[in-house]
This record gives C-alpha cells, structure tokens and sequence, in this order.
C-alpha cells in the first residue's frame, strides 16, 4: 500500500467533513445562495477526490508504478486548487472582496489536476 496516498486522503475527508460542518453551521447565515453553492461544490469534490487517494493507495498494493504516485500528486494538488479556490472564492464574495484578483483561474487548473489524477489511475492499472 501507498501510505502517502493514505494518509492524505484520511486527512482531506476529515478536513472536508469539518470544512463542510463549518460552512453549514457558521457561514451559511452570512452567505448568499450563490456562495453556498460554489462552497458546497468544493467540499464534494474534495471529498469525491480523497476517496479517490484512498482507492490509489490501496490499489498500489496490486499495481505499484510510478504512476501511483503520479496520480496521488495530482488528486493531491487538484483538491487543493479546485477546492481550495472555491472555498477562497465564497470567502472573499461573502466579505465584499471584488476583483477576486485571478482566484478564479486558479479552479479549472485544479480541475485538470483532478483529470490527470484519474488518468495516471487507468495508467497504474493498464501499466501495473
């Protein structure tokens, strides 16, 4: 097993699960609709993306490549650019911070990491 890619999983769902718990309870009376949803988004892919680490470093039990590790720093790397600009995102919206100063661009590179992630997976399997 790839304890790399465990460890950072267990660690972004237990993050997500709080990071969520927080917006619900505290920030939901503060935020529009809009920046809830934009929020909401973040927490689901971060934790649809450390169950993808999970699934990676168990599979590296089977198939261990390099591509294993490839595929845990792109999941990586996108959960924290996806989801970590949206949640910097309905931040700064909710505290009348405008311009967002190039945040935005920040969320579809985290998407390709994600892309990558699950690429460098098929890799591991097809290669192992």
């Amino acid at each position: 097993m790839f304890k790399p890619a465990l460890i950072i999983g267990f660690i972004c769902a237990a993050l997500g699960v709080i990071i969520g718990a927080f917006a619900a309870h505290g920030l939901k009376p503060m935020m529009e609709l809009s920046q809830q949803q934009t929020f909401e988004t973040g927490v689901r892919y971060q934790m649809y993306h450390s169950f993808a680490l999970i699934m990676v470093g168990l599979l590296s039990a089977h198939f261990s490549n390099n591509y294993i590790n490839l595929a845990t720093l792109f999941f990586t790397l996108g959960i924290l650019c996806f989801s970590g600009s949206l949640y910097a995102l309905s931040l700064m919206q909710m505290n009348g911070i405008v311009g967002l100063k190039g945040v935005g661009i920040i969320t579809p590179i985290g998407g390709v990491f994600f892309i990558l992630g699950w690429v460098y997976s098929l890799l591991a399997v097809l290669k192992g």
